[in-house]
């Protein structure tokens, strides 16, 4: 072959001539071809039509091969829009700050608290256990926004007022009241034993009483920082008070909306249970054959319940008459039981208060430093008794009520809870009795100070002093369990070969009851913040403390549970019982607030009648416009189309629910009807292999027609 200067070559043994395209020719013919007219507006997207259409026909026509007509085709395809500089600059910008985001994010990611220490824990023993840390972190987190919430606008501002001597600006608002009600000097007189500074400390009282830690401390008065500024103590204490309580219920509800969806969206149905635990049930953070046979035991465990349930709902639907009215008359007695202990334990705690505060009046018990301090505690060792020996017992008694696994522990969580949020309930009501005597201000002990002044001169800070010493006990048990129960428990499992230590074994880690302690505690914290400010501040320090606690006796003494929970479910039930926790906490709160008569010698409030009484009397300082602003916020006009308002929307969302929930359980109907689908046709395509054609061919030696079989798949 060969070539001339124009791009032509000729082969010498067939005469034809070939030509080839030289460089600008090719680029003026991909500019020619590779370029449809884009239509007006468009900003150089081509339209669908030319890759189909004359555009493709064209292509085909050019005298090229094969692999420059793909480069033309993937050219002609190319979306390049046409951007100014400004839209350029702002999507650049959008990249990089796109990309610092995530690199911020992934920094934050190892910035975690206790990062580490949650993935050993997931890794050894599953995710259950996990969830039970990590809702504790959660916690430590909460207390401390908490913290940092009352230490900047309630505890700072008065420690710096005490110190640089400001003045008020309410001279003489100490005074008003009765003369006999305003005494209040808890510090103790004379000589002082050297143990009474540890009763002090366990207790809060004497010198602990006077500090920052209790309500008696803040003043109640507005300060003048500057000739422009002043700072309303009281206003600032009350306000404080409603915003942490609602950014823990934020914080909480958007955690829990996660879980929420995920619980709608499985449910608790038969296809979900075995799809779940058969697809979804193993972890893949387990590290360690000792981690991965433990979960393979978890998701055995959970299979056998699954059967042992169809198996009792299968004799259930089997049951006569006789047999039902035998079963439910069997459960209604030990409920009735089970409601008997329950009260039993309610009445102990009611009486436990009582005489705790009478006792304390004796010269007898304040003479002996143990009995006092037993006295002082009696209230919180009676709790947490009642709070261990009656669930102890309603799990014996479960057993014979003939539920479910699963039914088992759901009851037995209901019963948990129910008692140990409401001991605290009966505890504040045995208070409030004594502080109001019995809701009857005419009474002798009241009817001076308009509350029980004797026995109680700064009530506030007695309620305060009782959360904190249930805090402190709480605490107490806690560590006392972990070195003289489970400790021992398994040095005795460990190192001695009796065949009953063996069976007893390690010390179980149960996560609903753990969790449940927790929930306890945030729900004392919850309830005596407002008495006792510092409150979230202790309780930061005690659940790190629990942390590394719960952590080394997980490791060293404690083995799983055989009854587990799943982690992607149990962390909105843990989150639902906090909310719980913190709906409890609001009542006693409002009712101090808007009902009890403040104590007239300390406290933020003791000018006043009610400490609901500051909003008002600090609304009248506002201009007139934001006075009309308010009032009409609080006003019937505002509050009722707000309920309608809300009503609507409830009324809505409920109705979507509802919609959701039918979609869902159609869906799930649906797959269950093309399994059977499935199930079938491969038992007709079995049927018309050639292996089984013989045995399904009629007398004349006919076999199934196979077209059949196609409709039915198509």
């Amino acid at each position: 072959m060969e070539w001339n200067q124009s791009g032509r070559g000729t082969d010498r043994s067939s005469g034809y001539q070939y030509h080839y395209p030289d460089s600008e020719s090719l680029r003026s013919r991909t500019n020619s071809y590779s370029r449809p007219p884009y239509p007006p507006g468009a900003q150089g997207e081509h339209s669908p039509g030319d890759e189909t259409g004359e555009g493709v026909k064209a292509l085909r026509e050019l005298p090229l091969c094969l692999a420059q007509k793909r480069i033309l085709s993937k050219v002609s395809q190319m979306k390049i829009p046409v951007v100014t500089k400004w839209q350029s600059w702002k999507l650049s910008k959008s990249k990089s700050m796109k990309k610092l985001g995530e690199e911020v994010k992934e920094a934050s990611h190892y910035l975690k608290l206790w990062r580490k220490a949650l993935l050993k824990i997931g890794g050894n023993f599953g995710s259950g256990i996990q969830s039970y840390f990590a809702f504790l972190r959660f916690l430590v987190l909460l207390n401390f926004m908490t913290f940092l919430l009352i230490g900047v606008f309630v505890v700072i501002p008065n420690i710096v007022f005490r110190t640089l001597n400001l003045t008020s600006l309410e001279t003489g608002s100490n005074a008003s009241g009765p003369a006999e009600c305003l005494h209040y000097n808890p510090s103790p007189q004379g000589l002082v034993y050297f143990y009474s500074y540890l009763l002090d400390l366990l207790s809060g009282t004497g010198f602990m009483e006077l500090s920052s830690l209790f309500y008696g401390y803040y003043q109640n008065s507005e300060v003048g920082v500057s000739s422009q500024f002043s700072y309303n103590v009281p206003l600032a204490y009350l306000l404080t008070c409603l915003f942490y309580i609602l950014l823990s219920l934020t914080w909480i509800v958007l955690r829990s909306g996660s879980g929420f969806k995920l619980s709608v969206v499985t449910g608790d149905g038969d296809l979900s249970s075995y799809s779940m635990s058969v697809f979804c049930g193993w972890d893949f953070g387990l590290e360690g054959e000792q981690a991965a046979r433990l979960k393979q035991n978890s998701i055995r465990y959970e299979l056998q319940v699954e059967l042992e349930e169809d198996a009792l709902r299968r004799n259930a639907a089997s049951r006569t008459l006789a047999q039902r009215v035998y079963l439910y008359t069997l459960r209604g007695v030990l409920n009735l039981l089970v409601v008997g202990l329950i009260l039993a334990a309610f009445y102990c705690i009611y009486r436990a208060s009582e005489q705790s505060s009478i006792l304390q009046e004796d010269p007898s018990v304040k003479d002996n430093f143990f009995l006092l301090l037993l006295v002082q505690y009696l209230p919180s060792i009676v709790i947490t008794a009642a709070n261990f020996l009656v669930p102890t017992l309603c799990d014996i008694i479960i057993r014979f009520e003939r539920y479910s696994m699963t039914m088992q522990i759901k009851l037995t969580l209901i019963r948990s809870v129910f008692l140990r949020l409401t001991s605290l309930g009966v505890l504040l009501y045995s208070l409030w009795n004594q502080i109001t005597c019995g809701g009857e201000p005419r009474e002798s002990a009241c009817r001076r100070c308009d509350y029980n002044y004797a026995q109680y001169p700064c009530w506030e800070t007695r309620v305060g002093q009782e959360m904190y010493k249930l805090m402190i006990f709480d605490f107490i048990t806690g560590v006392v369990v972990i070195l003289l129960v489970e400790f021992p428990r398994r040095m005795l499992v460990d190192h001695c070969s009796c065949k009953p230590l063996q069976l007893w074994g390690r010390q179980e880690f149960v996560v609903p009851e753990n969790v449940l302690g927790l929930v306890y505690a945030q729900t004392v914290v919850w309830t005596g913040a407002f008495f006792c400010p510092l409150l979230p501040l202790i309780n930061t320090v005690k659940f790190i403390l629990l942390f590394y606690f719960k952590k080394l006796t997980l490791f060293q003494n404690c083995r799983p549970a055989s009854r587990t929970f799943r982690s992607s479910t149990s962390n909105f039930f843990f989150l639902l019982v906090l909310l719980l926790g913190l709906g409890l906490a609001c009542v006693p709160l409002g009712y101090s607030v808007a009902v009890i008569h403040p104590s007239f010698g300390c406290g933020p409030f003791r000018s006043l009648s009610h400490m609901w009484d500051v909003v008002p009397q600090s609304l009248t300082s506002l201009p007139k416009t934001a006075q009309s602003f308010f009032n009409f916020l609080g006003s019937q006009a505002f509050a009722v189309p707000l309920f309608l308002l809300s009503c609507l929307v409830f009324s809505y969302m409920a109705a979507m629910a509802s919609v959701y929930g039918n979609n869902v359980a159609q869906l799930k109907a649906q797959l269950k009807l093309e399994g059977r689908d499935k199930q079938f046709l491969v038992k007709r395509i079995s049927e018309l292999t050639p292996a089984n054609q013989k045995k399904s061919a009629g007398p004349s030696g006919s076999v199934v027609d196979i077209s059949e079989t196609r409709e039915l798949w198509e």
